[in-house]
């Protein structure tokens, strides 16, 4: 039997256990994301079972969740995160990025990125920052 990563607070867990995942939670959330809104459904869920996911629990409901693309030894992407409007304002996305960074498997990364357009403060609390050598970062985009 797998042992997954949790970590709880009160009646909150956030869990790398992939059957915790809520794929179509995810879905409907992602789909009303400006980021995200141009997936399928079917692009999420291969997203998110190539990916290692933190889902947010409150007991058996799934309200968030934090997705990362990484391969465990140099390099990781912070991507998909989302709590639910519901429970916004109560610290949980606190909760859930401080159990993603600090969680064995990602630390001590050469390099752990993410994008954002209008979080960067909320990131920096957990040690993002801006791009050092920003001008070296090229990219394929692709509007998906």
């Amino acid at each position: 039997m797998q042992k997954y990563y949790e970590v709880k607070k009160d009646n909150f867990l956030v869990t790398t256990d992939p059957n915790k995942i809520n794929i179509q939670s995810v879905y409907d959330h992602l789909s009303n994301a400006h980021w995200a809104n141009k997936r399928s459904k079917e692009l999420i869920e291969k997203s998110f079972k190539n990916s290692l996911c933190f889902s947010l629990l409150d007991n058996d409901k799934h309200i968030g969740i934090a997705r990362v693309v990484t391969d465990y030894a140099t390099f990781a992407y912070l991507c998909d995160v989302y709590i639910d409007e519901a429970y916004r304002g109560q610290k949980l996305g606190e909760f859930l990025i401080k159990s993603v960074v600090e969680y064995k498997e990602l630390k001590n990364l050469r390099r752990f990125l993410l994008y954002t357009t209008n979080a960067k403060e909320f990131y920096k609390k957990f040690g993002f920052h801006e791009l050092i050598n920003k001008n070296n970062f090229l990219e394929i985009f692709n509007d998906v």
